[in-house]
């Protein structure tokens, strides 16, 4: 009875959001502006998608406290870690949004964020790392480093993956069936994926964008959460486990970092030649775009519940993906 309360009080509050968007739009004036460079879109977006997922992070931990639902939040300080980090990462993200910061800037700024949730919350360091088909597991000597580069590539790979309506909000609900289906605190991400329906809603319909803000923070709760379930419960998922759902957003923006090097570009300068910049001069249609990627994007994950080697996996996807690449690529 009290998770169903909860829901309802939740989707009221997100309800209330959509419903009475156009005021807050007014009232809180910051919209995405096209450029004709890689703002494509044809008239001023509100970036306040961020906002909302932040709002609602605050908001619904504040109720599970209240209720005295603590079995249903991150513990060991976990959820501490994840307020803050997401805090710093949105703060981070809306300024870029707003000045446009130089990459260099921005990724000063990312690594110190991270680097300050490490000194406070040393909980999240990772002392090894288990691979499925290894029995040996490695410990790290160097933990504080990998976390801090693992939540910076994490943050540019969710970023630049949030660059057509929908994709970014799709695939981040896609991940948090995965954490509720495997029982990692599910009535906390049940609450948050509310939010993402109705930010999708907007976001579908051009109202809404997440921007740089938003892409961080969802960088910023699935990395905490990847290193919670890990440390937390027996049924995690390995090291490479992880890697696998996350796959499709890795290898892409691998593949933008050495593109942008070899044209001697700064590897987080953006560009119009992600996956679904690719896609989307093939269809012609931002629906089959969204159907293709997020379609390969969840294929890695669902062999993976089959129980197929992960490398097997890894091997499979990075042949289907380089081959749309180069379909898709004009002729």
């Amino acid at each position: 009875m009290q998770y169903f309360f909860l829901i309802l009080i939740v989707f009221s509050l997100n309800f209330l959001i959509f419903y009475n968007f156009p005021i807050f739009e007014k009232n809180l004036y910051i919209f995405d502006k096209p450029d004709d460079n890689l703002k494509k879109h044809k008239h001023p977006v509100s970036l306040l998608g961020g906002l909302i997922i932040l709002v609602n992070l605050y908001f619904i931990t504040f109720l599970l406290k209240i209720f005295e639902l603590d079995n249903s939040i991150f513990d060991n300080n976990f959820i501490f870690i994840t307020i803050l980090l997401s805090s710093l990462f949105y703060l981070i993200g809306f300024i870029d949004d707003l000045k446009n910061l130089k990459p260099n800037l921005k990724l000063m700024f990312l690594i110190f964020s991270i680097v300050l949730v490490i000194y406070l919350f040393p909980e999240i360091k990772l002392n090894l790392i288990k691979i499925t088909f290894l029995e040996k597991h490695y410990f790290f000597h160097y933990s504080f480093f990998f976390i801090a580069l693992s939540f910076a590539l994490l943050a540019n790979a969710m970023n630049m993956f949030d660059g057509i309506n929908l994709q970014l909000i799709l695939y981040t609900v896609f991940v948090f069936i995965l954490f509720i289906l495997k029982g990692f605190i599910p009535i906390f991400f049940i609450l948050l994926s509310i939010c993402f329906i109705f930010l999708g809603i907007l976001n579908y319909k051009n109202k809404i964008f997440l921007g740089d803000g938003g892409a961080y923070i969802i960088s910023a709760i699935l990395g905490s959460t990847f290193i919670y379930q890990y440390k937390s419960f027996d049924n995690f998922f390995y090291g490479d486990e992880v890697f696998i759902i996350l796959m499709i957003p890795a290898i892409d923006m691998l593949r933008l970092f050495i593109l942008r090097l070899v044209k001697k570009k700064h590897p987080f300068e953006g560009d119009l030649n992600h996956l679904h910049h690719i896609v989307l001069k093939k269809t012609k249609n931002n629906n089959l775009t969204i159907m293709i990627t997020i379609t390969l994007s969840i294929i890695p994950t669902l062999l993976l519940f089959l129980k197929i080697k992960t490398f097997l996996i890894l091997l499979l996807v990075l042949t289907i993906y380089v081959s749309l690449i180069l379909y898709c690529r004009p002729r």
